[in-house]
């Protein structure tokens, strides 16, 4: 590695074997020494970037803090809500954040990033119409499956007023799509058949992956500390960007809740996972503007842009 590199403040992401991860460190890789971590591969990146398969839990993860000493962190090692089982997900997003968080305080790391997401605010008919930080997080209430998800946001939230030398920016975005995006609305966007709940259509927020790896970029070079929302100010019916993505919506029933699931195995057709079926029922729109204001941040890509990805996408498969 050449001196140059050698010089630069020296970054830690998790997350690597992400499309997102890859667009962030592809952003930050110019001005900082990146080394990339994964629980679940190694990831080739280029010379320049240091690369490995580490267990957050095990001690090979404190030898990296040893080695490196990192200036700062960006967290995007969290597991899906549609990956992994109940118990995997706690033991990486919840007991692996806390490790991480730990080891950041311990070795002076003075900048963390920490992606968390909208699931935590839960989806029910009496959300307001725009949820702003300032709402409860309500999903480990209304699904034992979110729990994880929100206990993360939580142990982080405590580091942030805990450890402020951290310099902690938690940030919850919108659905995130795109290339490479392998989460539930992206594989359903991608489908040629989807299902919507018979008699529902809930507003719906994207934001493209390379959006969003340039709202991480921007959150990281300023010190803006705190909890912030991604979004932006505008949303569509879910069963309209179906077919703007060149999907044909397929109603099932919504109750008893075991009937969907049936029907869309039997038609061999893309399932939202039990505990995200709230989110096709009801909208769960949220309020972007503080994270615009503070960090000077708009979206790039609109909506007409991400549907005609997944347009293109189809006619290519």
């Amino acid at each position: 590695m050449s001196d140059s590199v050698e010089n630069r403040p020296t970054l830690l992401v998790t997350g690597a074997g992400g499309a997102l991860a890859q667009q962030v460190i592809q952003r930050l890789r110019a001005d900082y020494r990146v080394v990339a971590v994964d629980f679940r591969e190694e990831v080739w990146l280029g010379p320049d970037v240091d690369s490995y398969r580490v267990d957050f839990q095990k001690r090979g993860f404190e030898d990296l803090f040893r080695r490196y000493r990192f200036d700062g962190v960006v967290h995007l090692g969290r597991i899906m809500s549609s990956q992994g089982t109940r118990m995997s997900r706690y033991n990486a997003n919840v007991l692996g954040t806390d490790r991480l968080l730990s080891l950041s305080d311990r070795y002076g790391v003075r900048r963390v990033i920490v992606l968390s997401t909208y699931h935590v605010y839960g989806a029910n008919a009496f959300n307001p119409a725009l949820i702003d930080e300032s709402y409860p997080l309500k999903s480990a209430g209304l699904s034992m499956d979110l729990v994880d998800s929100v206990e993360l946001e939580n142990l982080a939230t405590i580091y942030l007023w805990r450890n402020p030398e951290l310099n902690i920016t938690i940030l919850r975005p919108c659905n995130i799509v795109g290339p490479g995006v392998r989460n539930t609305i992206s594989n359903l966007l991608a489908s040629r058949n989807a299902p919507v709940m018979a008699g529902f259509s809930p507003m719906m927020q994207f934001i493209h992956s390379e959006d969003m790896a340039r709202a991480i970029e921007t959150a990281y070079r300023q010190p803006h500390t705190g909890i912030f929302n991604v979004a932006p100010q505008d949303w569509v019916d879910y069963r309209d960007a179906l077919e703007a993505c060149g999907c044909r919506p397929i109603p099932v029933p919504s109750i008893p809740p075991a009937l969907p699931r049936t029907l869309l195995r039997a038609l061999n057709m893309r399932r939202f996972p039990p505990y995200l079926m709230d989110f096709f029922k009801y909208p769960v729109i949220i309020d972007g503007r503080q994270f615009a204001q503070r960090f000077q941040f708009e979206p790039e890509r609109r909506l007409e842009t991400i549907f005609r990805y997944y347009r293109e996408l189809r006619y290519q498969s």
